[in-house]
């Protein structure tokens, strides 16, 4: 009898698909991959991937064809909010927002109202104006929205936006974010409980990822009288470690730190007399 395997969706192509692979390496899990794939199995793991297009993962989520898949967040809002949604993936950010030509005055949501917006993102729209009370006709369209101003289609457009330069080239502004996304782990609802069981497994590798990916390890010399002070500037996981120096009087301290905190405190630790830092990434981080 073959051994059940955990069936994950990813998209087919773009830096969704990268990104996801990416994701899933770093978690120690190898795919034969092929580009022409449907499916591909990975030789380590109990996985295998199914290669599909990005609208239609909610539908094979939601059939059980596949039991979780990784796909942006503002998908699984416009197609599939009654799927269940796991961790945050950190990749992919992006927001949907609204968007009108550079030349229309706009001073508020109250100047879309009866105005055409293109979008292939209806459910999103809609929700977002009807909470504003505003009216507005609805162009459904597949593809690149932002051409609909230029040719006449529409006042407006609703799409995702990473950058602005797409807006930019078209003539067009930002003008309401209507949600921020990214990549998340989303499940089916019809998921057995053996492939439950291979998902936790799964979603603890990408926990230790995600949490190294925002960590790094952090080593310093600090004199013996400021250990106090700088070591309530950085906790740790569960506190630093602190090793005496061959030099007396100087101790050096080992922890681990958000990335994004570090610049906060960097002046601190220095003010406190800490020398020689030094910032490492960290692989994997098992909590």
């Amino acid at each position: 009898m073959s051994q059940e395997k955990l069936r994950i969706a990813i998209q087919k192509s773009g830096r969704l698909n990268e990104d996801s692979l990416k994701i899933l390496k770093d978690a120690g899990i190898s795919i034969d991959n092929g580009k022409e794939q449907l499916k591909a199995s990975s030789r380590n793991f109990p996985l295998e991937v199914m290669y599909l297009r990005n609208g239609d993962i909610p539908q094979y989520l939601r059939d059980g064809v596949v039991d979780a898949a990784i796909i942006g967040e503002n998908v699984l809002i416009e197609k599939g909010k009654d799927i269940i949604q796991g961790e945050k993936l950190g990749f992919s950010k992006c927001r949907v927002s609204l968007a009108v030509p550079k030349s229309m005055k706009y001073a508020g949501i109250e100047d879309l109202d009866g105005k055409k917006i293109a979008t292939s993102y209806p459910n999103t729209v809609n929700e977002f104006l009807e909470k504003k009370g505003i009216t507005a006709e609805l162009h459904i369209i597949n593809g690149s929205v932002e051409i609909a101003p230029n040719i006449g289609l529409a006042d407006g457009i609703c799409d995702i936006v990473s950058s602005g330069s797409t807006l930019f080239k078209n003539g067009l502004k930002e003008v309401e974010v209507m949600l921020k996304s990214e990549a998340v782990l989303a499940i089916s609802p019809k998921i057995s409980e053996v492939r439950q069981q291979i998902l936790e497994k799964l979603q603890f590798r990408l926990k230790s990822v995600l949490n190294a990916r925002t960590s790094k390890y952090i080593l310093l010399n600090a004199p013996n009288e400021n250990l106090e002070n700088i070591i309530k500037l950085l906790p740790g996981m569960r506190s630093p470690t602190v090793l005496p120096l061959a030099e007396e009087g100087w101790s050096s301290i080992h922890t681990v730190i958000n990335e994004e905190r570090f610049w906060e405190v960097i002046d601190e630790l220095k003010q406190n007399g800490a020398e020689g830092i030094l910032v490492a990434p960290i692989e994997k981080m098992v909590l």
